[in-house]
């Protein structure tokens, strides 16, 4: 596998006007690695994700990308694939024939029709090939997007969003593809404000908070900043749960302040994961069935709630708005 970094930033300052969406950034991103970029609205991810492309270019700092140095001119190396804010599209032609289209126009050696078809199954819409793209849904357009950036078999494949408006059948397909290229050594840079998006596929991540790394590193470590967490329990005993948990040591119980929260079944509580396991000793020893264990907020969505100070509502819930 190759081994030169697919990405690499230092000091990366971008302004629009007074507004400063890149102060300072430093990024590094290997190759064979699916690295998540995450921040609120406004953060500068897609100012970020422009300037890999070569979309932007940055007024000050350093950038690399697949060892080679970029300068002040609108240009990537070959070997640069992906889109921001949704992929531009053809709505009069059929998918095949949008690829078809792209792969002439680069002159890509894909395989000609060959390699439109590869593609095209790939992501899932091989069913819809020869129909046109102005009837496709969001998530249909996104996995053509997908698609028309593997005709170029890219070594750094950049994207803004991938799962938006994608049904269970589609994610499935782009985390297989995308997870079947970083093992081949692609590196692939990916914002989302979908956390088990993130968690599920990357490896390492970068958050942004106006316009600045507040985090850079592997997933697991992001997770750890997030302290104690709330858990959810379903037992067969809710008194009983909730009289142990009040007894065992680091844990409190959580009364009716959590969204969705049943009160009449569910047992919220706080604390830390060692001291959720002592309570889970004690539910067996007790006779307790447990039904249901998890987090009210995943410890990746908790820890980034905590470094960029956005509050207690799900990053989920966050709509689609212009990102600088």
């Amino acid at each position: 596998m190759d081994r030169t970094p697919a990405a690499r930033a230092r000091g990366i300052t971008k302004s629009f006007g007074d507004v400063v969406a890149l102060d300072g950034v430093d990024l590094d991103v290997a190759s064979g690695q699916i690295h998540g970029l995450v921040g609120p609205n406004g953060a500068g991810k897609t100012t970020l994700l422009g300037l890999l492309l070569g979309l932007a270019v940055a007024d000050g700092g350093s950038l690399e990308i697949l060892g080679t140095p970029v300068g002040r001119t609108l240009a990537v190396p070959d070997g640069v694939a992906g889109f921001v804010d949704g992929p531009g599209l053809y709505p009069s032609l059929t998918a095949r024939q949008n690829l078809s289209a792209l792969a002439s126009l680069r002159r890509y050696d894909a395989g000609g029709a060959a390699g439109v078809d590869d593609v095209l199954e790939q992501v899932g819409l091989t069913d819809v090939a020869d129909d046109r793209v102005r009837g496709f849904s969001l998530g249909m357009r996104q996995r053509l997007g997908l698609a028309a950036a593997l005709l170029t078999k890219p070594r750094l494949l950049v994207l803004d969003e991938p799962a938006n408006g994608l049904d269970p059948a589609g994610k499935h397909h782009v985390h297989r593809v995308l997870t079947g290229l970083a093992a081949e050594g692609t590196a692939v840079v990916l914002s989302s404000h979908r956390m088990d998006d993130l968690a599920a596929l990357c490896s390492e991540v970068t958050l942004l908070a106006t316009g600045r790394v507040v985090f850079s590193g592997p997933l697991s470590k992001l997770a750890t900043e997030s302290g104690e967490l709330d858990y959810r329990l379903l037992t067969s005993d809710p008194e009983a749960a909730r009289r142990l948990a009040s007894e065992t040591p680091g844990l409190h119980v959580v009364a009716g302040s959590e969204p969705g929260q049943r009160l009449d079944t569910d047992v919220v509580v706080r604390g830390p994961v060692q001291a959720l396991d002592e309570l889970v000793v004690r539910l067996v020893h007790a006779g307790v069935a447990l039904r249901e264990l998890g987090p009210v907020v995943t410890p990746l969505e908790a820890a980034f709630l905590a470094l960029t100070g956005t509050g207690t509502g799900t990053v989920n819930a966050q709509t689609d708005q212009e990102d600088l």
